[in-house]
């Protein structure tokens, strides 16, 4: 808040906020569904409009601290495709990825060193090779990026079930990322080089998930 330069424009501001209000709930009653220890009870939620039309961006802090940049509004487009993004974001938090991401490294790098150890260097040798021969981190490209991808899909999944508990069309997922692919369309890189999944491939399993999180996860009534 202090380094960006926060938008002025009210409207979708109150709406990202109206949003959010709603997520808070159906998030808490996803949990007690599941039986599971809501990790939002202490969570001082917070919501923000950065402007910044050229990035294209929304995150969720632990803690719920949520930041949406204008650039965003222009995929979004109405208030599914907006609680598209902030399911997926908060589902982020609440999964606690960036903590995960964390850990997979630590275990990585000390299994790799140990691992390069006992093999006198051949795993050093390796990835300098591939490096030098082709840009590319063959642990990266192996290891981080696939799971990488993986908690990405994860939180689409939490993310559209989230949007629906709180009463809103989860097929807005679906068009958001067929704007986002139109959007970034030639500029996308392959999936394997990526730490997301291409737009394409995020389509076609939201399409699969969504009729199953319409049955099993209801709209809440009197939200």
């Amino acid at each position: 808040k202090e380094k960006e330069k926060m938008s002025d424009d009210k409207k979708s501001l109150a709406q990202i906020k109206e949003i959010g209000k709603k997520m808070e709930n159906s998030i808490s009653e996803y949990f007690f569904q599941a039986n599971i220890k809501d990790p939002t009870t202490y969570f001082d939620w917070e919501y923000i409009l950065i402007n910044d039309p050229k990035t294209l961006n929304a995150w969720c802090m632990p803690g719920g601290k949520i930041a949406f940049y204008s650039g965003i509004l222009e995929v979004t487009k109405d208030e599914n495709g907006l609680a598209a993004v902030m399911g997926h974001e908060i589902a982020h938090a609440v999964a606690r990825h960036s903590l995960e991401r964390a850990s997979a490294a630590l275990a990585v790098n000390v299994g790799t060193l140990a691992a390069d150890i006992a093999l006198g260097g051949a795993i050093s040798r390796t990835r300098n090779t591939v490096g030098q021969t082709t840009g590319m981190d063959v642990v990266q490209l192996g290891i981080f990026n696939p799971f990488s991808r993986y908690q990405e899909s994860e939180a689409d999944y939490l993310g559209v079930i989230f949007a629906n508990l709180a009463g809103y069309d989860p097929s807005g997922a679906v068009q958001l990322w067929e704007r986002m692919q139109e959007k970034m369309k030639g500029k996308e890189p392959p999936q394997f080089l990526s730490t997301h999944p291409s737009s394409g491939n995020r389509i076609n399993d939201l399409r699969l998930l969504i009729p199953k999180v319409k049955i099993e996860y209801p709209k809440i009534q009197n939200l």
